[in-house]
């Protein structure tokens, strides 16, 4: 269960997306929903700036809205500071942050979203703007490779994989991580999804294609993504990409749940 839930509130049009996620889940598991914004600086710089620790409200997060959606307890924050760190703080004492899927600014290694899901102590789940309200459950595409990231994305991810009408636990060319599958790649898992209830069944696809498109076009038409997310280092990352980016940045998937514990 979900009972505290961060969304990030800024001005780009991804807000209207990732507020209604949040609410629905808010709404759903009967969760505390918190609208953070932050200014993007530090506190003291702000006030050497306005010349006044006084700020406004943000208007992109209205409690009244949050409300209409269902949600039963909403709180409005502000925070004077870089929305990453501002996030990243708040995210320990919350049980899910939502956001928006962005890109990276010019020059940027990493949008937010990747850089939350790679360095967040808790689940991030990622919206797409296309998202128009509908509920995270039908079929469930839950990447795994026998990893600890993917472990813990599952594990975080349970309280919804047990609404799924099927979490389809895909294996992408299991034989070459063959000692983390055990004899038969998948089964292990699929045993202990079904002990907590989750209606599983595991789906084994061999491509020469990267993992992050093959786990996209087994996502096609799924209602969530469930994937660990690791990064490398700068450099391959910006050359080469990686599956954490490909799932954040696909367009076939309305939701991308990603967490990552190095």
């Amino acid at each position: 269960m979900f009972k505290t839930i961060i969304v990030h509130v800024d001005d780009s049009p991804q807000i209207d997306a990732s507020l209604q996620a949040a609410a629905w889940l808010a709404h759903a598991h009967g969760a505390h929903l918190v609208g953070s914004a932050a200014t993007g600086i530090s506190w003291p710089a702000y006030a050497l700036l306005s010349g006044s620790m006084a700020v406004a409200p943000r208007d992109e997060f209205d409690g009244l809205r949050a409300r209409q959606l269902g949600v039963a307890s909403v709180e409005e924050r502000l925070v004077e500071d870089e929305s990453r760190d501002a996030l990243l703080l708040q995210a320990r004492y919350a049980d899910l942050l939502v956001l928006g899927r962005d890109s990276p600014a010019p020059g940027a290694v990493r949008a937010l979203a990747d850089c939350l899901a790679l360095h967040s102590a808790r689940p991030v789940l990622v919206v797409p703007p296309t998202y128009k309200g509908q509920p995270l459950g039908g079929t469930v595409v839950a990447g795994w490779d026998g990893s600890v990231p993917a472990l813990r994305a599952i594990g975080a991810a349970l309280p919804l994989l047990k609404e799924a009408s099927l979490v389809r636990l895909a294996l992408i060319n299991p034989e070459r991580e063959a000692a983390l599958h055990g004899e038969e790649p998948g089964a292990d898992m699929a045993v202990y999804l079904a002990r907590h209830g989750v209606r599983v069944e595991v789906v084994v696809e061999r491509t020469a294609a990267a993992p992050g498109h093959a786990l996209l076009d087994l996502a096609h038409g799924a209602g969530l993504l469930v994937s660990g997310a690791f990064g490398h280092s700068r450099y391959r990352e910006l050359l080469l990409g990686g599956v954490t980016r490909t799932c954040s940045t696909g367009p076939r998937c309305r939701c991308c749940w990603r967490i990552e514990m190095l």
